[in-house]
């Protein structure tokens, strides 16, 4: 059975993403606030409650778990809140919009926990959860979380199939080299049948070849190269189709970081600078090579982050983006 529909939403040309087309196309986003003078109740609630009535198909959160002394994440990262607990937030005040996690680093709990996490809000959300998560790749927090950082590639493969297994079956039972789940039923299930819509995030070759193979689709970051977007939307792909799913069904994410402006940028500007209408196009040419899905987050802009910036005024310069870059209505 495919992932319910949140009500009053229609498809765009994925399955499992609703509303927030793009020229008929790829469906668009927005980073919900979890950093930075805008991550409060408030504007967790503001952005979600606007982003929904402009449209917009899916609100995104992002985990950072600490900031190691002496290395330098950026702003973005130095205060960040759960994830999890920002979307319950949001999925309080919201009815149709979307909800996902770009990504969590699902290793640093077991996937009992995070099963039943995701679980409980696709239930509160009426079935509107998307489940994005990573291995991870900063060994801190694999210290601080308790969790080897030897063999991730391993371990993250066979929580995938564990926290499958937790949604999926009834009575559940598991064993693995990592985790394991002895005989028992878990309750209450997911909403959405067979299970939420998971996205696998990573960078190279073997974590996109992944996200194909074991997962609904991948994330790319706010760094990956996206001149070879369409290369990598390729291995995702090949992925899926050796695993004998529908290649056609598979979702591709990328997080944007929008530099909006009043005047257009010049031929050296950076994707997603400059006006509405060419932070539309560079979206729109995402979908030409494959993309799915695209958020704009300002969680990692710079603007929100600068000397002296209050609450109000992030507030006020993410209404600024969300209603110029808002998808065409109907």
């Amino acid at each position: 059975m495919a992932p319910r529909v949140p009500r009053g939403r229609r498809f765009c040309t994925v399955g499992g993403v609703s509303g927030g087309g793009v020229d008929g196309g790829v469906a668009l986003g927005v980073g919900l606030p979890v950093s930075g003078p805008w991550a409060t109740p408030a504007g967790v609630r503001h952005v979600a409650r606007r982003a929904e009535e402009l449209g917009y198909a899916s609100l995104w959160t992002f985990q950072r778990l600490l900031s190691p002394v002496g290395r330098d994440l950026g702003p973005g990262h130095a205060s960040v809140l759960d994830p999890v607990l920002a979307l319950t937030l949001a999925a309080a005040d919201t009815t149709r919009v979307g909800l996902g996690t770009a990504t969590v680093c699902a290793p640093f709990v077991p996937p009992m926990v995070l099963a039943k996490a995701m679980a409980t809000l696709d239930v509160l959300s009426e079935g509107r959860l998307t489940v994005g998560v990573g291995m991870g790749w900063l060994p801190e927090e694999y210290a601080a979380a308790g969790v080897p950082f030897a063999r991730r590639g391993a371990r993250f493969e066979e929580y995938l199939r564990c926290l499958v297994a937790l949604w999926t079956q009834d009575p559940v039972e598991f064993y693995g080299d990592f985790y394991t789940v002895p005989p028992a039923h878990v309750a209450p299930s997911p909403v959405q049948r067979p299970h939420p819509p998971v996205l696998v995030g990573g960078t190279a070759p073997a974590a996109l070849y992944r996200a194909g193979r074991l997962a609904q689709g991948w994330i790319g970051s706010s760094g990956h190269d996206l001149a070879r977007i369409a290369r990598d939307v390729q291995v995702v792909r090949d992925g899926a189709r050796d695993a004998g799913r529908d290649v056609d069904a598979v979702r591709v994410l990328v997080r944007a970081v929008p530099d909006l402006r009043d005047t257009p940028a010049g031929p050296d500007r950076r994707p997603f600078q400059g006006t509405a209408e060419q932070v539309r196009a560079d979206v729109a040419a995402l979908g030409e090579q494959g993309v799915t899905e695209v958020f704009l987050d300002l969680n990692l802009a710079p603007a929100l982050h600068a000397p002296g910036v209050a609450p109000e005024e992030a507030l006020a310069l993410a209404d600024r983006v969300l209603e110029a870059c808002a998808p065409p209505a109907g």
